[in-house]
């Protein structure tokens, strides 16, 4: 199985510092749901990983998460394409669980679900937890620089901005302009 997770906000669809808060605020960066499409055609099953503290503060609603979830799922299928899973962490960031990114938790559920292991897999996310949690998984982290991702890459030059572990640098990580050109690097690459 070819697998490829995607973190969701500021990876697929815009970020924003308030929370993406429902179906209306889920507005799809330009070219990601296309991306998705065009890895399906090149046999890889995307799953989306993300964190989704918003619920546990309160900011929205189970209902609310799914209809997002929902829309761009609707989206990618429209368009001919599929999403095989969406994992998430409702927890509160405080509340220390084992899923919320940079833990591995969600990697290890996505491996039990799919029954095969994510090493050697790529992981595309905006931020430092997400590539963190695809380093200690032995994913190959990439970067986005739609959402956070310009922000990350401060904080990559910096390490001493790196609060948690494990230590993430620029050799370890493919760094794209968005999810469109992550795609091309990724299909070309399995093509060769």
């Amino acid at each position: 199985m070819k697998l490829i997770i995607l973190d969701r906000d500021g990876v697929i669809n815009e970020d924003r510092d308030d929370y993406v808060k429902s179906a209306d605020e889920c507005i799809p960066i330009q070219g990601s749901i296309n991306a998705i499409v065009r890895l399906n055609k090149a046999g890889f099953t995307v799953v989306v990983a993300t964190n989704q503290a918003g619920l546990a503060k309160g900011k929205f609603e189970l209902e609310d998460l799914e209809a997002m979830h929902e829309k761009i799922t609707g989206l990618v299928e429209e368009n001919g394409g599929e999403i095989g899973a969406i994992f998430y962490c409702p927890h509160h960031p405080d509340e220390n669980c084992k899923c919320r990114k940079p833990k591995p938790g969600m990697l290890d559920a996505i491996e039990a679900e799919f029954n095969t292991s994510v090493e050697g897999c790529y992981f595309i996310g905006d931020s430092l937890r997400d590539l963190q949690a695809a380093i200690q998984k032995g994913c190959k982290p990439a970067l986005v620089k739609t959402g956070n991702g310009v922000r990350t890459l401060a904080q990559l030059a910096v390490p001493a901005l790196q609060t948690s572990a494990p230590l993430v640098t620029h050799e370890q990580i493919h760094i794209f302009d968005n999810l469109a050109a992550a795609a091309d690097f990724i299909i070309a690459s399995s093509i060769g």
